[in-house]
């Protein structure tokens, strides 16, 4: 298996923010280290699933690692 072109950032959940309409799932805002001020913070549901099929949730605090990949063709050498 080729493998994608990727970096890995480490970042922190920062909060948990509940849905304002029922039904939509809550999000989880993770700080990532390393991205500019007004950027470094994204928004994910907050559903992950583990080996055993469970479904988890983050909770304010949690380490995590942001992976950014790109297929081969998308990227270019660095100058």
């Amino acid at each position: 298996m080729v493998q994608k072109p990727s970096t890995v950032r480490p970042g922190t959940v920062q909060r948990i923010i509940k849905p304002v309409v029922s039904g939509e799932p809550e999000k989880a805002e993770i700080a990532v280290e390393g991205a500019d001020e007004l950027y470094k913070e994204i928004r994910i549901e907050n559903t992950l699933t583990r080996q055993d099929g469970e479904e988890v949730a983050l909770k304010p605090g949690a380490q995590v690692d942001v992976i950014i990949e790109a297929q081969a063709e998308d990227t270019a050498p660095k100058m």
